[in-house]
Parts: C-alpha cells; structure tokens; sequence
C-alpha cells in the first residue's frame, strides 16, 4: 500500500485512506498537511511566482507546449488513475483527460491572450496603453469527481498568465495530481511553481487564510463554497468558488422523444452521476408516460460493474458512506409518494466485485417537495417532474436556488428562444444534454452555483489570474511643450 503526502511527516501525522470503489479495498493512504505545510508550500511558491513572472512569455510558453506533449502522451496513464480511485468507467475517465487538454490547449496561447491595448494622441502628446500582470501565488481547491479535468480548468491558465500555482486537491482521489506534478517537471517547469499539497480541512482554511495567497479557485459542494468565498474574501483574496447544482433538462411535446432519452440517460447515469453537470431533473411538458418507459428501458439496459471492464457502462460510487446516502434519497421518495421505477439499490454486479456500486435509479411522479428533488444528490438517480406548459417548466427551473447548467429538448425555435431568453441558468443547452462550454468560452453557473463573478477557465479565466495596469504616457520634447501647473482637472478635449 503507497503512502500519499509529506515524506517528512512523523508517526503522528494525522493520515486518510484512499480506496479502490471497485472492490472497497484500500489501496493507499494519504498524510494530511498540517498548517506548517501549506505555510512552506506557499512561501516556495511565493518566491518561484516572482522569478517565474520575469520568464518571457516565449520562454513560459515552450513549457506549457511541453506539458501538453506530455500529458498527452500519457493519457491511458492518467484515465487509469482515474479509474482505480474514482472508479468511473475507463472511456469516461479517458474523455475527462481530453476535456482537461483542451484548456491546455487555450492556455498554449497566452501570448495573444495578454495583448494589451494601445491608443496613441488621446490628447495631444499623450498615449495610452494597458497590460494585465500575474498576481503572484493562485490556489486551487478541487472535488473528487474530476481529479484532472477540475484542476486542468485552473493551473494552465494561472500558470501560463505567469503565477505560481498551489493544487489541493481531494484527498480522496490523489494520485493523478501528483502524476501531472511529475510531468510539470519533466516539461521543465522551474520548481515552486506548481506544488501539491494534499490535505482536508485543514489544509484548505490554511490556503484561504494565507497571505501571500492572492487568489483562490474552488469547485465543489454549494456549502462549502459559500464558506471558502466567505472566508477568502475576507483575507482580502480573489475568489471563485463555483458551487452545487440541481440540474434540469425540460422535454417538450413535440422532442423526438428517442434520442431525448438516450441524451438523459447519459447525462443522468454517466460518471455514476457524479457530475455537477449531470442531469438529476426531468421536466416533461404535457405527458411524460412514453418517455418515463423509454427511459426505463434504457435504464433497464445499462451495465453496473468495474470501470476496468469495457462491459460497464457505469462505475461504483466513490465511497460506502456516498452510496448509501444516495440510496437513502430512493428510500425517502418511495416514502413522499414518489414512484421509483427503476430501482438500483439492489444491483447485480460481476462476481467479486465488492465495491461501493448503485445501478441506475428513475424515480418518476416526483413533486418539488420532495428532498429526491431539493437536494443536490450526486448520484445516478434520475427524476422526473411532469408540468402543463413551458411556462409552468421555466417557473418550476427558475425557481430553484441553484442555477449551474439546463437544457431544453424540443423541434421548436420559438421555444427554444423563449427558454434560453427567461431562464435563469449560467449554461444553457438546446438539445443538448449536458452543455459544458469548450475551453475557450468561460464555465459557471448562477444563483447559489456560483460564488463570486468569475467563472472559470476561457477569458474569463485569463482575467481572473491576472490584474490590469493602464499607463498614461506623455514625453514632451521642451519645456514649453510641458507647460505650466494647472490645479483644472486633464481631460482629452485639451488641444
């Protein structure tokens, strides 16, 4: 069994396992930083961000290229990390590599990103021009359900706009980034510049209390992340922290109603339901009995097993405790009158397999009462809601307190307007299930979310890592050009 961590640390350092969902077995342990750790952790990063700023963007930029080459080179390496201590299937893990290059890939351009802007005579003999600077240290805090797409939306921006970065990651699936560390070095990257440091609580109030810390990127529950914008704020940092999500896809009449469900079922039951983005609400307009037996027969059809066999279509939860809480909300809307479907909790499994697993759950005749649909379950439990008209689903969507991603599934245009118009969601997909943007276009949501005005990754990104500088300049040639004291305020108009 492998240790995780601080190789310095004592016999009594305060320590976490790390299991295998597949078969419940531990597989590794990790020691927990102490506020002594990330103090060290962040003072080497301090005094790297400093040398690392003065690097040429040509010169930081053939590292970010060569991280890239790397990470790409070892793609089957890191899905299989992935899948040993998430436990989602491999093809999953392998797609969440990609999607995480893909803002490597954006980042790769950072040179174009940084231009700044230049006006020359905004009065006469005055220029003006503006640039954006890095800020100095950046942390990160991530979830467990994206070991390297999450935190590949934060670093390669951070560090190609010229920071130093400080990943903590979560404890419960760590090997991945300690990965990518390896490569960061192996790309060259000058030490101190990208550092993890692995911990729970501890570890994370240390980063959003650290005052050489100027800014903090954080996505997981929405609890959490009110508390780490509340308290990084109030540090005086930076702060996006991008929070839960209740996810609602409305079906209209007219939706052609196979493909609707198979877009469901994968944004429903892909990656276990782990996903912020996953989809956990049906709204069906105006019916719904054909496509609650479409989507059972889907469901009916999945594979639950480990995400080493390319039979499984869905992989186990990330832990015991996770799976029987997500468990309890089937019991609980069995309870409020709430029909379950498709029932997972008794799931068959390959032989041998021991690990944390719930098949699909479809729970149907679900009203807004219900806790299957008021809290955030992450889990493959999918609900279904039934309204009369699309006014009545935008109302029932809006009136959510969350607001991360949506979707509409309808051969309508004039629908499909209205919905993306009205409704009150940051991401907003029309036929499309699960609408993460690409790389180059910024992710987050609205409402409780999202915590802070940034999203992530994209320009929005850019600017986050960075502050802006203008500068006014004028360079008279005589002193008859510099004229005399004036107390009257400058303005352009002055010729």
């Amino acid at each position: 069994m492998k240790t995780i961590g601080s190789s310095t640390a004592g016999p009594d350092a305060r320590k976490t396992p790390v299991f295998d969902p597949a078969t419940g077995e531990q597989t590794a342990e990790v020691i927990l930083a102490t506020e002594a750790d990330v103090d060290a952790a962040v003072t080497r990063a301090r005094q790297a961000a400093r040398q690392w700023a003065d690097t040429s963007l040509t010169a930081r930029t053939k590292i970010m290229f060569s991280f890239r080459e790397l990470a790409d080179r070892h793609r089957e390496d890191l899905a299989a990390l992935i899948t040993a201590e998430h436990g989602k299937v491999l093809e999953d893990a392998r797609g969440e590599v990609a999607r995480g290059l893909e803002v490597v890939d954006f980042a790769c351009g950072m040179p174009h990103l940084l231009k700044g802007e230049f006006s020359e005579d905004v009065s006469t003999g005055v220029d003006a021009s503006s640039s954006r600077q890095p800020l100095g240290v950046v942390a990160g805090i991530t979830p467990f359900n994206f070991p390297v797409m999450v935190p590949m939306w934060m670093y390669p921006v951070a560090i190609a706009a010229g920071n130093a970065f400080v990943l903590k990651p979560s404890e419960r699936d760590p090997s991945a980034s300690d990965f990518i560390a390896g490569l960061w070095h192996e790309a060259g990257l000058p030490d101190g510049v990208f550092t993890v440091v692995h911990g729970d609580s501890v570890a994370v109030n240390a980063l959003l209390d650290h005052p050489d810390v100027s800014a903090i990127s954080f996505v997981g529950s929405t609890p959490v992340a009110r508390h780490v914008f509340e308290r990084a704020t109030a540090s005086g940092k930076r702060c996006q922290a991008l929070g839960g999500a209740k996810n609602h896809a409305v079906v209209m009449p007219d939706a052609d109603l196979e493909s609707t469900a198979d877009a469901l079922i994968a944004a429903g039951f892909g990656s276990a339901g782990e996903r912020c983005m996953a989809i956990s609400a049906v709204v069906a307009v105006g019916g719904g009995d054909e496509l609650v037996d479409l989507l059972k027969e889907k469901a009916l059809a999945l594979v639950t097993g480990p995400g080493t066999d390319p039979a499984s279509d869905m992989g186990p939860l990330i832990t015991k405790v996770h799976r029987d809480r997500v468990a309890g909300y089937v019991a609980s809307a069995q309870n409020d009158g709430a029909e379950v479907v498709v029932d997972g909790r008794d799931v068959e499994v390959p032989a041998g397999a021991g690990g944390f697993f719930l098949g699909p759950c479809l729970v149907d005749q679900v009203t807004t009462d219900m806790s299957v649909y008021q809290d955030e379950i992450f889990g493959p439990v999918l609900s279904v809601l039934r309204v009369d008209t699309l006014d009545d689903a935008i109302e029932l969507v809006n009136a959510n307190p969350y607001g991360n991603g949506t979707a509409i599934f309808t051969r309508d245009g004039a629908a499909a307007r209205r919905f993306r118009r009205d409704v009150q969601v940051g991401m907003v997909g029309i036929n499309v299930a699960i609408p993460v943007p690409m790389a180059y276009y910024s992710f987050g949501g609205w409402k409780q979310s999202l915590f802070g005005d940034s999203h992530i990754h994209g320009m929005e990104g850019v600017r986050f890592n960075t502050r802006l500088k203008s500068v006014t300049t004028r360079w008279p040639a005589t002193p008859a050009e510099a004229g005399s004291a004036s107390l009257n305020f400058p303005s352009g108009d002055k010729r």
